[in-house]
């Protein structure tokens, strides 16, 4: 494995829509018995060319090694809470490289060059500190039956 990872736009790496679908459907749906093909169907949304979805995926070359996502809502409870960074996945080789924090920022960054003033991202209670070393705040706590909390980074407060 080479050192240089780069970050790129899933329109443009459309070779890996097949890997991102398949971690953003073993790591949050597949448990929920949503089948993969639907997940599948949903990341083309993503391919579109729209602003929001947007799926990033980092790579090695041509290895796949995580992905994030910009979406327009991640919570059902929350429609006013808009955009979002979602599915951030990074692969088990490519873990304690710092490639999460790279993704969040990335996808955080694309979020507000959209225009939109803040993003948002939930966390289990285990992650939160992870969101809040990165600068994130907390905007919510205890949301659902997973205890969610939901942080924001706001434009104005500089890099995540």
């Amino acid at each position: 494995m080479t050192a240089q990872l780069t970050i790129s736009n899933l329109t443009d790496r459309p070779d890996f829509a097949t890997a991102v679908a398949d971690r953003i459907w073993r790591a949050w749906w597949r448990p929920h018995g949503v089948p993969l093909a639907y997940i599948a169907e949903r990341l083309k949304e993503n391919l579109a060319g729209g602003a929001i979805p947007r799926a990033f995926v980092a790579h090695d070359g041509e290895t796949f090694a995580g992905t994030a996502s910009v979406i327009a809502s991640d919570l059902d409870e929350r429609p006013q809470y808009t955009p979002w960074v979602a599915a951030v996945w990074v692969e088990p080789d490519y873990r304690s490289r710092r490639l999460g924090r790279q993704l969040i920022d990335h996808a955080a960054r694309y979020a507000l060059s959209t225009g939109a003033r803040q993003v948002f991202l939930t966390a289990r209670p285990l992650r939160r500190s992870l969101y809040e070393e990165l600068g994130w705040r907390v905007v919510e706590e205890g949301i659902g039956d997973l205890d969610f909390t939901v942080l924001a980074w706001d434009a104005a407060a500089g890099p995540a």
